[in-house]
């Protein structure tokens, strides 16, 4: 199947030719068409999949062929969770426009800068505008933008935008836009619980949902290895001797995790940074460029990193603190393996953490071998057997927890 026989416009397929896809993937194959005819989607397809051009080329024709509208209102509006995801966008759109007989006004705004340059490129609105909630709340309060007569709303990242963290921003949107739209939702994974919640937000929605083929699945080294969690710096140290980890995504937990790991190994002579939420946006993009151009071998990130990001021919990631969810297992591990490229990812696991590994495991129908580096053995490990109920750890004996705290 072409691109041609999608119903795109000839210009969409002379910008689609210069980025030279020959033929559609299958979240593009089906969701265009749907996207086209004007319907509600609610659209899950693997990372890497292209799900960002399944709606950006038939949003782009939709526009093109519509009414301008004037003053300060926006025509469409693509709602992300970082400020990273909305660059990214934005260049994607960006690249398309040239090819279009119209030009399309196309604006992204997002937090940790100023907000008085953003204001001053909305005067007269907006054909398209990629946003993060906070920034365009902000905007809104500061009468720079009307929301009143959308035709379009995208949220990208999907479950991210409809989780706790964002509910109360995503409400106050959806307050102000028109119930006659039409509305995408687009991610890599849908929980049930937040199924429920996109739902309430389409009418007569189609749904997709494309799990990874086998053919298609990123090709990912999955690794567990055993360690106590004290010795998971000097680990990672030896690991990162290897001579084909160019590039390293590290995930932690915490924003102080990122900092003090990224510390440690720069004391030990490793070429790290930190990235997380409280960066100013001029040091992420600047953390994010050194790492794409290889001038640091490591970036030690929150789960910031996990969606949006992308990072062509990333060897390795490495969990040294697992994801809270198994969901966020899945966005961590698609960062590495991407456009056709082999990847690599590590989970160290420690007594502590075996159980929410198997756990982990079991939601991602995933078995990994578990594995241990010569001079690297813990020294107490507690092995969660096995079980078809809940999964349920076990306490250290008096004995281990003095045989633990003498090694220490």
């Amino acid at each position: 199947m072409s691109f041609r026989a999608l119903g795109l416009s000839d210009s969409l397929l002379r910008a689609i030719e210069s980025r030279h896809y020959r033929t559609p993937s299958p979240i593009q194959f089906a969701a265009i068409p749907v996207v086209l005819q004007g319907g509600d989607l609610l659209a899950c397809a693997p990372t890497g999949s292209g799900k960002s051009d399944a709606f950006i080329f038939p949003m782009l024709q939709i526009l093109s062929s519509g009414a301008r509208e004037r003053g300060r209102a926006v025509r469409a509006l693509i709602l992300v969770p970082t400020r990273e995801l909305a660059v990214q966008i934005g260049k994607g759109i960006q690249e398309a426009l040239p090819f279009l007989t119209d030009p399309l006004k196309t604006l992204v705004v997002y937090g940790g800068v100023s907000i008085n340059p953003q204001m001053i490129a909305l005067g007269g609105g907006a054909d398209i505008l990629v946003a993060t909630p906070g920034r365009l709340l902000d905007l809104i309060d500061h009468n720079a933008l009307s929301l009143s007569t959308l035709s379009i709303l995208i949220l990208d990242e999907a479950d991210r935008l409809l989780e706790l963290g964002f509910a109360q921003e995503l409400n106050r949107i959806l307050a102000l836009i028109p119930k006659s739209r039409q509305s995408l939702l687009f991610s890599a994974t849908f929980p049930p619980h937040v199924q429920t919640l996109a739902e309430n937000l389409l009418q007569n929605p189609t749904r997709i949902d494309l799990p990874a083929e086998s053919s298609s699945k990123p090709e990912i080294e999955q690794r567990a290895i055993e360690v106590d969690s004290f010795r998971r710096t000097q680990l990672l140290r030896e690991l990162l001797r290897d001579p084909h980890w160019s590039t390293v995504l590290v995930f932690v937990a915490t924003q102080y995790a990122t900092e003090h790991i990224a510390n440690k190994l720069r004391k030990l002579g490793v070429s790290a940074l930190a990235f997380h939420g409280e960066l100013s946006q001029s040091a992420r993009m600047k953390a994010l460029s050194d790492f794409k151009g290889e001038k640091i071998q490591v970036l030690v990130a929150t789960d910031l990193a996990a969606r949006g990001i992308d990072i062509e021919r990333l060897p390795v990631v490495v969990n040294f603190d697992l994801p809270r969810s198994p969901v966020d297992y899945t966005h961590r591990t698609g960062r590495t393996g991407r456009a056709g490229e082999k990847g690599i990812a590590i989970n160290f696991v420690s007594t502590e953490s075996d159980a929410h590994f198997r756990l982990i495991e079991k939601r991602n129908r995933l078995q990994i071998p578990r594995e241990q580096i010569p001079g690297f053995e813990p020294t107490v490990f507690i092995v969660t057997p096995a079980s078809t109920g809940g999964i349920k750890g076990r306490r250290l004996s008096k004995k281990d927890k003095l045989r633990a705290k003498s090694v220490r």
